[in-house]
């Protein structure tokens, strides 16, 4: 109704502007008859009231669809009116919605495509990684130990695009079962454990063995590596060690990894899960991509997870995630 009267105010004063203009012609002709003239003022003012009355029952819809907010796309094409400009504004939001619906679909297939080739991408690079490890596997000398550093790291990066890949589709790519966060926190390590030992810091076990959490197990796995990564990375050549420990606390099942490493500048502590933010520290690791936090933290939201983030710089990093549903 709002939107109505403001649409139609400059009519209605128009209207009224006009009728006394014409009263004053006739008063300056010297017309003096004042209440035939008032009553021809009324007679204006009852017409433009009708015409009013017809354009906002005729048009209701319309400032009904331009006043409220949507709840979703299709209701912008309800249409109901059956005069002219909301009958072409409807054929117009039609049209609209079908070339816009042609292009996200167009856009939908090219994403999906795009994936596919990245997921496929993947796999095939797997498959010359894992026969350069078989290769030198069993050797002991300094340039195989590199190389199959190496090769850890190429299989880390190509992990993590995959996920990121797979991040899109989330919805159809986890399954909620029982974990233990013994067994993912124990899989962390392991799979890093050429990480460890290259950069001189070593893994402390203080996880519950019978602390079991509703979770995800593949993408609960792949953000625990993500965080294990960034904690060996910044306490590298320490000495130190990354602990896993868990507790209950308020209700929650948390997992608590501390690192004893360079720790984060206050600066950039609510920025670190922003993606590609590297900060202070990414100056000085130019490994750095600025994507693991902001994975571990769409990840953790995902799964329905809490992820925080406690630092101070020269002492070290700990980061906790908390699990609404746990058994023990």
């Amino acid at each position: 109704m709002k939107l109505f009267l403001r649409d139609h105010l400059p009519l209605v004063v128009l209207e009224i502007v006009q009728l006394f203009v014409v009263l004053l012609v006739y008063w300056l002709d010297g017309y003096r008859d004042l209440w035939t003239g008032l009553y021809s003022v009324f007679l204006g003012i009852v017409f433009v009231g009708g015409y009013l009355v017809y354009r906002f029952y005729t048009h209701r819809s319309l400032y009904l669809r331009l006043s409220e907010p949507l709840e979703s796309l299709d209701d912008s094409l309800r249409g109901g009116d059956s005069a002219p400009l909301p009958a072409a504004l409807d054929r117009l939001l039609e049209t609209q919605y079908a070339h816009y619906q042609t292009k996200l679909k167009a856009a939908e297939k090219s994403r999906n495509d795009h994936l596919t080739f990245m997921n496929q991408w993947v796999h095939q690079m797997k498959t010359p990684l894992s026969v350069i490890r078989l290769t030198l596997e069993d050797q002991d000398d300094a340039k195989s130990v590199s190389v199959l550093e190496e090769t850890d790291r190429m299989e880390k990066g190509l992990e993590t695009v995959l996920y990121a890949a797979r991040l899109e589709t989330f919805d159809r790519d986890f399954q909620v079962e029982p974990v233990s966060l013994r067994t993912v926190a124990e899989n962390a390590v392991h799979e890093n454990k050429r990480l460890f030992i290259g950069s001189k810091v070593y893994p402390e076990m203080k996880v519950d063995p019978g602390l079991t959490v509703e979770s995800d197990a593949k993408w609960l796995g792949f953000l625990i590596g993500q965080l294990v990564t960034n904690a060996v990375k910044y306490s590298a050549d320490s000495g130190q060690k990354v602990t896993f420990s868990t507790r209950v606390e308020d209700g929650e099942a948390v997992l608590e990894i501390r690192d004893r490493g360079i720790g984060i500048p206050p600066a950039d502590r609510k920025r670190v899960f922003q993606p590609f933010y590297t900060g202070d520290n990414g100056r000085k690791y130019r490994e750095s991509t600025g994507m693991g936090l902001y994975f571990a933290k769409e990840i953790a939201e995902r799964l329905g997870h809490r992820i925080e983030l406690e630092s101070e710089v020269g002492v070290g990093t700990v980061v906790r995630i908390s699990f609404s549903s746990y058994l023990t």
